[in-house]
């Protein structure tokens, strides 16, 4: 009902243009339906199949105005109030009439006030027209809501089906949490489809449900869910982090209401170390659901929609909370840049003010290679709770590292001298620690023989790690974080 309020508001507050950005074309259409009923104005809706016709009741559609230069010229043309709202117009704002015409109705507003809806999932307002618009921006339903859809859906089935849904208590709840970040629509059917296969919502439903909602997540790419959020068991090393990491668990869980909570993490390291890793058993450690925001996908070629990427990512993961929220390689994203018109700057910005704003529990993992490239600002005390460096393993975690690894390969980490292989291994990141086994187990299959500790020697012995082949600009990384950063392990 907030949501109804929030758009009558907008309706009413004298702006010509109003646009409404929403894979929800029915959701969104049924609330106008229903404002159209109690507001001073009539409400007609457009779409280039039918033309126009009245939104909240139905006296046949204009079919004459099917075309979109027609609309808009008779729009222009008529002289009562009204609200009109245009389905799916994005792809006829390149065209300067129709934007002239537009600027033109939204100029005359002040004389006959006709306002302009648009809706669509993409809507490019060109620029000629930016200061007359306002955007409506639908939420994505949050755990109560989700938990009313539930009861509307369990009523609807029991009235077709006569009989009432048995649901456990526990299985609906964890629903209501789990579908967070998907659309009403989507919820609605997902909550549908876990009905009407057995009349029941039961915790054999979640597992699949969770899978379709990912399916749907990562549908853009612009922020993925990550299935294997490794448990810190699986992560050799890093006991400072895992300390820190210990002591505001409960209060991230909620538990210590007179404590801030956390907001997040810089893990900086040199390549291969583990930030990937350690990332993933962040959220494990929390026991919430990973997201991962890639950079490289946010961007792209249309001015402003680099931020608008984001702002949808952000609000993804707020109502997903709790959660992880990893940004992969940070630096390739809020870098300043002379070649991208000053969008690396807009990111930055979009993304402090969330920071600032956010009272949701979403815990910032940010991984860097070069903290050198990152702005001041971003790195501050306030901003994230500490920086943390990822360092070469020692000679103990190198050990670790090959009893992990060789044990997910079904290897007996008890048939290899795994003192001698960490110390052959000095100077080696975790993935090239893996990867040498990796190599290791390819080259013992070709000589049909068990896998043992000569062929380990041989493949380190073969191996340039990155410390060697880079030395200078891995040395001068480690030197400028011994001072500036805090150990993670």
């Amino acid at each position: 009902m907030k949501e109804l309020h929030d758009l009558e508001l907008i309706l009413t507050s004298h702006t010509p243009v109003i646009v409404i950005e929403s894979l929800e074309e029915v959701r969104v259409t049924q609330m106008l339906a229903q404002l159209g009923l109690r507001l001073d104005h009539p409400m007609y809706q457009w779409a280039v199949t039918e033309g126009l016709k009245r939104l909240e009741a139905d006296f046949g559609a204009q079919k004459f105005t099917s075309e979109p230069l027609e609309v808009l010229k008779h729009i222009k043309s008529v002289s009562q109030p009204g609200y009109y709202l245009l389905l799916d117009f994005h792809p006829f704002l390149d065209n300067p009439i129709h934007v002239r015409l537009i600027k033109e109705i939204a100029q005359e507003y002040e004389q006959i006030a006709k306002t302009l809806i648009f809706l669509s999932h993409d809507i490019p307002i060109p620029p000629e027209i930016r200061h007359l618009t306002a955007r409506f921006n639908l939420r994505l339903p949050d755990r109560a809501s989700i938990k009313m859809l539930i009861k509307e859906e369990a009523r609807r089935w029991q009235s077709h089906n006569r009989r009432k849904v048995q649901a456990d208590p526990l299985a609906v709840d964890r629903l209501a949490s789990n579908l967070t970040g998907v659309t009403a629509t989507d919820a609605r059917r997902l909550i549908r489809s876990a009905i009407e296969n057995d009349g029941a919502i039961s915790q054999d439903d979640l597992p699949g449900l969770m899978k379709t909602k990912y399916e749907l997540i990562n549908q853009d790419g612009v922020i993925a869910f990550e299935y294997d959020t490794a448990s810190f068991a699986d992560v050799a090393g890093l006991s400072r982090l895992k300390e820190w990491l210990s002591q505001r668990h409960k209060s991230f869980a909620g538990h210590s209401p007179s404590l801030d909570p956390p907001k997040g993490i810089m893990l900086l390291g040199v390549q291969g170390a583990g930030k990937s890793l350690a990332a993933k058993a962040v959220a494990g450690t929390f026991s919430v659901p990973l997201l991962r925001i890639d950079f490289g996908i946010l961007y792209n070629k249309y001015i402003g929609e680099t931020e608008k990427n984001l702002r949808n990512a952000l609000e993804i993961a707020e109502s997903m909370a709790p959660c992880v929220l990893w940004m992969d390689e940070i630096e390739k994203g809020v870098s300043p840049s002379q070649s991208d018109d000053g969008v690396s700057l807009r990111i930055l910005g979009t993304l402090l003010t969330w920071m600032a704003e956010n009272r949701r529990r979403v815990f910032i993992v940010a991984t860097a290679n070069d903290i050198q490239r990152l702005p001041p600002e971003l790195i501050r005390k306030g901003r994230l709770d500490e920086i943390f460096f990822i360092d070469l393993p020692r000679l103990d975690v190198r050990r670790e590292i090959f009893e992990i690894h060789l044990r997910r390969r079904n290897q007996a980490p008890s048939g290899f001298d795994l003192e001698l292989l960490a110390n052959s291994s000095d100077g080696f990141t975790g993935a090239e620690i893996e990867q040498a086994i990796v190599s290791a187990l390819y080259a013992s299959q070709a000589q049909e023989n068990r896998l043992d500790t000569q062929h380990l020697l041989e493949e380190l012995e073969r191996t340039r790690p990155l410390s060697v082949v880079m030395a200078e600009k891995m040395d001068q990384l480690r030197s400028w974080a011994a001072e500036r950063t805090v150990p993670a392990d």
